[in-house]
C-alpha cells in the first residue's frame, strides 16, 4: 500500500535534503501511519490542517467566527492529559556521562529501546503530517529550523498559530542537518472527541545527542508540541555549549507615560505565576510571552528574539477587569483554539472569567453540571485550572512592532518571579549582574496546576527554567555569569513577587499592581528613580510608588501598605538562604561567585537583624540612595 503519493514525495524532494528524507523514512516505517501528507508554507496546506482537525473531531467550531474548542484526555482529576507530565519527560543521557541531580534522566540506550518499542505502530490508521517551522524570525542569526512529524491535526493547527512557517527556510539549508526534529503521536484514540487512551504509556523523551524529541500517547500541547518546551530543552543544550542563551523568558516593551521611549525587558516566571499577564500589561507592547533566544549584539547589548509568533496561555482568571487586552481578543472573531474549558450554547467559559457560571454544559469530562464529581469523589470544576488558549500575537492590539525583527530587541532589564507567600517584597533590583544571576538562581515558587502532582509545594526554580534544564547547574550559572561579562551594557536584574500574603492569608498585591512594579523597574534602568539599598537588593522609595499608583492605577497607595509589602523579613530571608544552600550543595562544582553572593547576603542580613534588633525591618528605617 502506497502511503505517500507522488505530489507529497515531490514536496520532500524539493527540499534537497537527504537528512529530512532519512528521518521521515525511519519514523514512517516505525509508526506505520496509513497516509503521509507534507505541509508546505502555502495557505491551502495550512488551512487543510485546521479544517481536518475540525472534520475528525480533534477540534469543534464555537459560536464566534474562527474560535474552536479542543479537549485533552481525562479519566479523573488525578489522571488526565491536561498538564505537563514531569515524571515521564526524561532526558536521554549516554552511558557514563554525568547525570545532573535536578534533571529527570534515563540512560540513552535504555530509554530509546523503551520508547521506540512503544512507538511501533503508534500511528496505525492515522494520517502523518510532515511539518516545517522556524524557531525565531526568518532570515535571522538567532533562528533554528524544526522538522515535525505528528498524527494530530490539533497539534499541527496549534503550531501554525504558534510558529513561523519554515518549509521555504529548509530549502536554504542546502542539505545541512542543522535543524531540530520532533516525532509525536497521540497513540490509540478513544471517545468523541477522540482523546489519547493509553496515558500509562505516555512518554516524552529528549535526545540531546540527536537534537530530537520523541513523544507518544499524549495530546496536551505541553507534552505534544515539540517546538515548545521540548525544543526549549534542545536549545538550552545547544546555546550553553556555544556562546548564547536560551531562556524561559517573555519579552516586553515598556512605554512609560510622558516619555518618548520604549525599554525592552525579559522575564522568567514559572507557569501560572503571572508571566503572560505581565507580558500583556495595559499600555505596554508584547514581543513574546514564553521562550527567548539571547545573543551578545554589535551594540554591546543583549538582544533577544521570541522563537514563537503566538501565545499558548493559561486562561484561568483572564477577565475584562484584570486582563482587558487578552479578554477582548478571546471574545471577538479571530483564529483561536480554546482547550479544556466549558462550552455552553457555543460559548466558552473558564474559571475566573468574571461571568456567571452556567449550570451545565460540555467540558473536558463530557456532560458537566455544577457539583459533578469524578470516580474518586473529587469535584470537577467547570474548566480545568490549566485550561488554555492559543492565539497569534499579531492578532493582539498590543503586539510590538519588532515581533519579527531578525535582529531582535535590546534588553535593558530582566525580571525573575515566583510564587512566594511570605518572604520577598513585590519588586527589588539586584546589586550587580552577579547578584542578579544569584537572584534568578534563587527563585522559589509554590507549585500550581500547570504541572501534574501536588499543589502548594515550595520549590527552588532557577531562572524559572528548572523543569527544562538539560545541563548541570555549574555550567548553567557559569554561562549566565560569563554572558553578562561580555556585554558593554548589562541588563539590570529585578526580582518580583506578586503573591505576598499577610498573616491572615490575604494577598497584599492587587492583580494590576504589577504594572507599577514594572514601570518602577523601567525608571530604574533609565535612572529616573533612586532606591533603598538592602542586603537583598534595591527597593523602591515610598513617594515614587505613591506617584506611580496614582498615575497608572488611580489608586491612593498608603504608606502602611508600603511598609507591610517592603519590610525586610530577615528571619524568612535567612531561612530561604538555608533552603538555597541545601539545594545547591547537591550540585557539583557550583561556581564560587554563587557561594560568595549567598554568604555575603547571609552576613548582611544577620548584621541588619542585629542592628535593629527585629526580624521585620521597615523600609522607612533604611537609607535612600
Amino acid at each position: 500500500m502506497q502511503i505517500i503519493d507522488q505530489e507529497n514525495f515531490d514536496k520532500l524532494r524539493a527540499l534537497n535534503n537527504e537528512n529530512v528524507i532519512k528521518i521521515v523514512n525511519e519514523f514512517v516505517e516505525l509508526c506505520r501511519p496509513s497516509k503521509v501528507t507534507v505541509i508546505t508554507d502555502s495557505i491551502e496546506d495550512i488551512e487543510y490542517c485546521r479544517q481536518t482537525a475540525i472534520k475528525i473531531g480533534e477540534e469543534a467550531k464555537l459560536e464566534i467566527e474562527g474560535h474552536t474548542i479542543h479537549y485533552d484526555g481525562f479519566f479523573s482529576m488525578s489522571n488526565h492529559d491536561q498538564a505537563r507530565d514531569k515524571t515521564n519527560t526524561k532526558v536521554l543521557i549516554p552511558k557514563g556521562q554525568y547525570h545532573p541531580p535536578a534533571i529527570n534522566t534515563v540512560e540513552r540506550e535504555e530509554g530509546l529501546k523503551e520508547i521506540l518499542e512503544i512507538m511501533k505502530g503508534c500511528m496505525e490508521g492515522n494520517e502523518c503530517l510532515i511539518r516545517f517551522f522556524c524557531l525565531g524570525p526568518k532570515n535571522s542569526k538567532f533562528s533554528i529550523l524544526a522538522l515535525q512529524l505528528t498524527d494530530s491535526f490539533y497539534v499541527a493547527h496549534s503550531e501554525d498559530l504558534l510558529y513561523r512557517a519554515g518549509y521555504e527556510e529548509f530549502k536554504k539549508l542546502n542539505g545541512s542537518d542543522e535543524f531540530f526534529y520532533f516525532i509525536h503521536s497521540s497513540g490509540e484514540l478513544i471517545g468523541d472527541p477522540p482523546v489519547t487512551k493509553n496515558l500509562d504509556k505516555r512518554r516524552i523523551y529528549v535526545d540531546l545527542q540527536e537534537g530530537r524529541v520523541l513523544s507518544v500517547n499524549n495530546q496536551y500541547a505541553g507534552n505534544s508540541l515539540g517546538l515548545k518546551k521540548l525544543a526549549l530543552r534542545l536549545a538550552i543544550y545547544k546555546s550553553n555549549n556555544e556562546d548564547w542563551l536560551t531562556e524561559h523568558y517573555f519579552i516586553l516593551g515598556v512605554h512609560p507615560k510622558g516619555k518618548n521611549r520604549v525599554s525592552y525587558f525579559c522575564g522568567a516566571f514559572p507557569s501560572a505565576c503571572g508571566k503572560t499577564s505581565t507580558a500583556m500589561l495595559p499600555g505596554q507592547t508584547i514581543v513574546g510571552d514564553d521562550i527567548a533566544y539571547l545573543r551578545v549584539w554589535d551594540d554591546g547589548y543583549a538582544h533577544a528574539v521570541n522563537i514563537e509568533r503566538g501565545i499558548f496561555g493559561i486562561i484561568k482568571d483572564v477577565n475584562p477587569k484584570n486582563d482587558p487586552v487578552i479578554f477582548e481578543a478571546l471574545t471577538t472573531p479571530r483564529e483561536t483554539i480554546f482547550s479544556n474549558v466549558l462550552v455552553t450554547e457555543g460559548s466558552p467559559y473558564w474559571i475566573g472569567d468574571g461571568r456567571s457560571i452556567p449550570a451545565k454544559g460540555i467540558n473536558f469530562s463530557g456532560e458537566w453540571y455544577v457539583g459533578r464529581i469524578d470516580d474518586d469523589g473529587k469535584e470537577i470544576p467547570l474548566a480545568h485550572p490549566n485550561a488554555r488558549y492559543t492565539i497569534r500575537i499579531e492578532e493582539l492590539s498590543n503586539a510590538d512592532e519588532n515581533l519579527h525583527n531578525p535582529d531582535g530587541v535590546p534588553i535593558s532589564g530582566i525580571f525573575y518571579g515566583g510564587r512566594d507567600s511570605d518572604t520577598l517584597p513585590p519588586i527589588l533590583e539586584s546589586l550587580s549582574w552577579e547578584h542578579g544571576v544569584f537572584l534568578g538562581a534563587s527563585i522559589e515558587s509554590e507549585t500550581t496546576s500547570a504541572t501534574l502532582g501536588a499543589e502548594g509545594v515550595r520549590q527552588i526554580n532557577p531562572m524559572s527554567n528548572h523543569d527544562f534544564l538539560v545541563i548541570s547547574m555549574r555550567q548553567y550559572l557559569k554561562n549566565h555569569f560569563d554572558f553578562g561579562k561580555r556585554l558593554k551594557s548589562c541588563p539590570k536584574v529585578f526580582a518580583t513577587n506578586y503573591f505576598l500574603k499577610d498573616k491572615a492569608g490575604k494577598y497584599l498585591n492587587g492583580i494590576l499592581d504589577k504594572l507599577c512594579w514594572v514601570i518602577w523597574a523601567e525608571g530604574r534602568v533609565q535612572d529616573d528613580f533612586k532606591g533603598i539599598k538592602t542586603p537583598i537588593g534595591y527597593i523602591p522609595i515610598y513617594t515614587d510608588l505613591e506617584i506611580l499608583f496614582e498615575q497608572y492605577l488611580d489608586i491612593d497607595y498608603k504608606e502602611a501598605d508600603y511598609i507591610e509589602q517592603f519590610s525586610i523579613r530577615t528571619k524568612k530571608l535567612l531561612e530561604k538562604l538555608e533552603r538555597i544552600e541545601s539545594m545547591y550543595k547537591k550540585e557539583e562544582d557550583v561556581p564560587q561567585f554563587f557561594w560568595d553572593m549567598l554568604n555575603d547576603q547571609r552576613k548582611s542580613l544577620i548584621n541588619l537583624k542585629n542592628e535593629y534588633n527585629m526580624e521585620e525591618i521597615s523600609p522607612l528605617l533604611l537609607k535612600k540612595l
